[in-house]
């Protein structure tokens, strides 16, 4: 063994500490084990399920079509790890290198990758939460619940907000046959997403399929009846809505608390990281044994004029997650950046949406292929005279196209005298992303950084 290499050595040898038991995290114990981890592995999660998927609690679950806990995940192989399952992480001490966990234990690292994902934000008031028929959908067991339910046959069910999970459920539920009202604060579903142009599409969408959609509207209170079962809301606009089951979609929040006051530069937007997955500290100093990966990561991407970027995808989590154990198992000279372009689908009403790049930093649209009219169209979106990003519904074969012109920083609006606008005219539109400062349900990307291009400092010299 003397002979060995640094990195053979490190492959080989040490503890690594997982945090977050779901999809980011077992993609990056697989990782490791496959290039030659031997050292010890554990795994800490929260939730007493071993790691598995969650699109389908807000798609097959939720119609019947598969049960909550047939979702685990596929395993490449065997990782050997030891699992901390139902034990939630409570603290981290970086200089003595230990994970403290919730039933007063400790673990020890030399290397920790943190992908403790989101949760589903609950309803503001607790007791209102409380009542009998009101659900998130995050978990497992969320989805479990709520399945149970819808198949009991509620009268009405109320949604509130109208992003990506909240209009999978409303689809579910018209799909099951059941009243479904709607209750969006913003212009239209899917605008924190994909814009005010689109979200006119998917509001007809959500109305032609028999949706009760309330657009400019927020739920004030829940009501429930003497026996603790939710019977109404109340809505801004002075309307009480019956309703015996609530679906609260109002978005995601980071697990960053059981960080606080470690010296990590962890927050309600995530943790901070750089290209490479390595978490900052406090004081904007990179670390060299605490990685990020997933829901959690927030990171500067180069396509994207440097913003940092917490995405809430699949794709992004599975990628990341390998960037970050490659790393983690490798020499300064060999580490890699973490550049995978953001893609994201949805399947509602019969149209498969699916996306690629940050439409939500588009100021402008345009219709390339196909008809609003028809569902069925690509649109790509402009940002600083470059394509930023794009959407389809139901004509995905255009998309590994467009992820081309994003990657290649194409200029928009796309040049190309082939690209079919007989039905849209030819003419940029204002994407109508809702003011950033007012919240909207269900954006999957977080922008928290700024673009170099936005001057916002000068320099002058010093003079004696």
């Amino acid at each position: 063994m003397s002979g060995d290499t640094a990195l053979e050595q490190l492959k080989r040898e040490g503890r690594i500490v997982v945090v977050g038991a779901s999809l980011a995290g077992l993609r990056a114990a697989e990782t490791m084990r496959e290039k030659g981890f031997a050292g010890s592995l554990t795994m800490i999660g929260d939730e007493p399920h071993e790691p598995y998927d969650r699109p389908p609690l807000s798609k097959q679950v939720l119609l019947g079509k598969a049960t909550a806990d047939r979702t685990l995940l596929p395993r490449r192989l065997d990782i050997d790890a030891k699992w901390r399952l139902g034990v939630p992480a409570t603290g981290l001490d970086m200089a003595a290198r230990r994970v403290k966990l919730a039933d007063g234990d400790e673990v020890e690292y030399d290397r920790l990758l943190i992908a403790t994902g989101v949760r589903a934000r609950p309803w503001p008031n607790a007791e209102e939460a409380a009542l009998e028929g009101v659900f998130t959908l995050r978990t497992r067991d969320d989805g479990a619940a709520l399945e149970r339910r819808l198949s009991a046959g509620p009268r009405r069910v109320l949604v509130i907000g109208a992003g990506f999970t909240g209009s999978e459920i409303a689809s579910a539920c018209r799909e099951r046959d059941l009243a479904v009202t709607v209750a969006e604060r913003g212009a239209g579903p899917l605008v924190g997403a994909l814009g005010g142009v689109i979200g006119e599409v998917a509001a007809e969408m959500h109305r032609e399929n028999g949706v009760d959609l309330r657009t400019g509207v927020m739920v004030t209170a829940l009501e429930g009846d003497s026996a603790g079962q939710v019977r109404a809301a109340h809505l801004s606009d002075g309307t009480v809505l019956e309703a015996d089951v609530v679906i609260v979609s109002l978005g995601a929040q980071r697990n960053t608390e059981w960080l606080t006051g470690s010296g990590l530069g962890a927050g309600p937007r995530g943790i901070a990281c750089d290209a490479g997955c390595r978490a900052f500290n406090i004081w904007g100093i990179v670390t060299d044994d605490i990685y990020v990966a997933g829901d959690v990561a927030r990171s500067p991407h180069a396509l994207f004029g440097y913003q940092f970027l917490s995405l809430e995808h699949w794709g992004n989590a599975v990628a990341q997650a390998e960037t970050a154990a490659h790393n983690m198992l490798s020499e300064g000279v060999d580490r890699r950046p973490h550049v995978w372009v953001p893609a994201f689908w949805s399947s509602q009403f019969g149209v498969n949406i699916k996306s690629v790049g940050v439409p939500s930093m588009g100021s402008e649209i345009m219709i390339t292929q196909g008809s609003r009219a028809e569902r069925r169209f690509a649109a790509v979106y402009g940002y600083q005279g470059r394509v930023i990003g794009a959407v389809t519904f139901d004509q995905s074969r255009w998309l590994d196209f467009y992820e081309q012109q994003i990657e290649q920083t194409a200029p928009f609006p796309p040049p190309f005298a082939t690209v079919d606008r007989r039905s849209e005219g030819s003419k940029p539109l204002d994407a109508d992303f809702p003011d950033p400062s007012v919240p909207t349900h269900g954006p999957t990307i977080t922008l928290s950084g700024y673009s170099p291009a936005d001057r916002r400092m000068t320099f002058t010299p010093a003079h004696n």
